[in-house]
C-alpha cells in the first residue's frame, strides 16, 4: 500500500462540472478540479489517483481499489450520497479514512440533500466551500497520514 496516495473519487453528474449549475457548482471543469488537486496533493507530499464515474457498480469497484492501493480516499458521491447503501457499505470497510465532500451546502438546499449514507463512515465532510473543499480534504488527509488518530 502506499500511504501517500490518495483516491480522489467523484460520483454521477461531475463530468458535467463548468457546465451544470454554474451558480451552484461553479464553473471550474473536472480537469480543473483534478489539476487542481495533483497541485496541492505535491505541495503536501501527496499523490493523486482521480476517478469519476456515473455508475454506482464502477464507484463501488473504485472505493474497494483503495483497500490495499491508498492510504487515504476523499469522495464526492454526488446522488449517490442519498440513495447508496452499497457505496456506504463499500467505503465502511476500508481501513484508510475517508472525507466526504460536496461543492455545495447540501444542507442548505433541497430537504433529500440532508441525508447522507457516507457521511457516517466519513472521517470528515466538507460542503460548501466550491473546489477548495477539495484542497481542505487533502490537508486533512496529510496530516492524519503523518499522524493518524
Amino acid at each position: 500500500m502506499n500511504a501517500r496516495r490518495v483516491l480522489v473519487v467523484n460520483g454521477p453528474n461531475l463530468n458535467l462540472l463548468g457546465r451544470r449549475e454554474p451558480e451552484v457548482y461553479g464553473t471550474e471543469t473536472l480537469s480543473d478540479l483534478e489539476e487542481r488537486c495533483r497541485r496541492t496533493a505535491t505541495e503536501l507530499g501527496l499523490e493523486v489517483d482521480a476517478r469519476q464515474s456515473n455508475h454506482e457498480g464502477v464507484l463501488v469497484d473504485t472505493v474497494q481499489e483503495a483497500m490495499t492501493g491508498h492510504g487515504g480516499v476523499i469522495i464526492n458521491p454526488g446522488g449517490y450520497t442519498h440513495t447508496s447503501v452499497a457505496l456506504r457499505d463499500a467505503l465502511a470497510a476500508l481501513p484508510v479514512p475517508v472525507v466526504e465532500v460536496h461543492l455545495s451546502n447540501v444542507h442548505a438546499r433541497e430537504a433529500f440533500r440532508s441525508h447522507s449514507y457516507v457521511s457516517p463512515v466519513a472521517a470528515a465532510v466538507i460542503a460548501g466551500a466550491g473546489v477548495t473543499g477539495y484542497d481542505l480534504a487533502l490537508r486533512f488527509l496529510a496530516e492524519r497520514l503523518v499522524r493518524p488518530a
